[in-house]
């Protein structure tokens, strides 16, 4: 096992202290639970869980517009009257609530 250094905040230090002794572990104990935790779930570990959470999320609140079509329709909001892509017809006007500097 390797020694580490690490700087905290003190209300960090106290807090880990508190849990430490609410466990009646060690402060290094709490801090190698808490590595071991955050690397189960990370997503290299292999850990898909997020994915399996995120996936069809739209579907389930009632969106059903096609990922691709938003992603453009979003982009469009980005066009302005000097960039190549803009159609008056489909971007409107260059000034609008967009625009105005507050």
């Amino acid at each position: 096992m390797t020694r580490i250094l690490a700087d905290l905040p003190d209300e960090d230090i106290k807090w880990l202290d508190q849990i430490a002794a609410e466990q009646g572990k060690s402060r290094a104990s709490v801090l190698r639970e808490a590595v071991s935790a955050y690397r189960a779930e990370a997503p290299s570990s292999g850990n898909t869980d997020w994915l399996e959470a995120g996936f069809g999320l739209w579907a389930k609140y009632g969106f059903n517009e096609d990922g691709m079509d938003y992603q453009n329709r979003m982009r469009d909001e980005w066009v302005r009257e000097w960039d190549p892509d803009y159609d008056p017809a489909k971007h409107g006007p260059l000034t609008d609530e967009k625009d105005v500097t507050r």
